[in-house]
């Protein structure tokens, strides 16, 4: 797979993409990460990325040629005749009125050839670049970053990750936060609700230990420790339920607390 980031910090990424992981589907060949840096693609001599916007208000908006230039330069014509003929292209813009970018969106672009990442910055990036050049909108959180290049940087991270042969062992990627899908994880199930299988549900991960077993009065669970592995496998789904129902009730379809 190809990650193309265009930024107009291209320093920015010579630390995540440098370790861990990432480095080291580098390095096997997995992927191939490349900096774009945008203002290589603006046309007057102050290498201008961004105006004033139309109607008034904050701030500076990026502007649209910059952006379009720079994807087409990439993908060698325009970005619709590039998406019509190679479906497994995603062009994401980075931005906080994106759709949410969740585990399944992640297994999604795992499936991909090639994406391009487009960093947004200063109040937003001119809309024609959402609805005609980029073919996601994406964003990392309900909350606002100064740019997108760390919103890119987890993208490609969280991606990376579930391309076979990225992780030393492949059960990591399936028995974690948001992959596991939940099996019969009601404490008390119905009659009715136990003669047909629950339905699959995204779940986050269970409580992890490790030694020592007992650490300033507190004690690993016991059950850990049994070698029942039939218990184990209960306990952890018992317990991921209830850390999903503590800290992400919206999860299982519950209402979510306020912070």
């Amino acid at each position: 797979m190809r990650f193309d980031l265009i930024t107009i910090f291209p320093e920015f990424f010579g630390g995540p993409l440098d370790h861990g992981i990432v480095r080291r589907a580098r390095e096997a060949r997995l992927i191939e990460t490349r900096i774009c840096d945008l203002r290589s693609f603006t046309r007057d001599r102050h290498r201008t990325v961004d105006d004033r916007p139309f109607g008034g208000g904050e701030g500076m908006v990026m502007k649209p040629e910059p952006l379009f230039d720079a994807v087409e330069s990439l993908l060698g014509g325009s970005a619709d005749a590039a998406r019509a003929a190679d479906s497994r292209t995603a062009i994401v813009l980075l931005s906080a009125a994106g759709k949410l970018f969740k585990q399944q969106t992640a297994r999604r672009l795992a499936k991909l050839d090639r994406i391009v990442l487009i960093c947004g910055r200063y109040e937003g990036v001119d809309e024609r670049v959402a609805e005609h050049l980029a073919s996601d909108e994406l964003s990392v959180g309900d909350f606002v970053l100064s740019g997108g290049e760390l919103a890119a940087a987890l993208i490609v991270d969280a991606t990376t990750r579930l391309i076979p042969g990225a992780l030393g062992n492949e059960d990591s990627a399936i028995n974690e936060s948001f992959s596991a899908l939940g099996e019969a994880m009601s404490l008390a199930p119905s009659a009715a609700t136990a003669q047909r299988p629950p339905a699959p549900r995204a779940l986050l991960d269970h409580p992890h230990f490790t030694r020592p077993q007992s650490f300033r009065g507190w004690d690993v669970p016991e059950v850990l420790v049994g070698g029942n592995h039939q218990e184990i496998r209960l306990w952890r789904q018992k317990m991921a339920l209830e850390k999903t129902r503590r800290n992400r009730p919206d999860l299982l379809g519950l209402d979510q607390p306020s912070n």
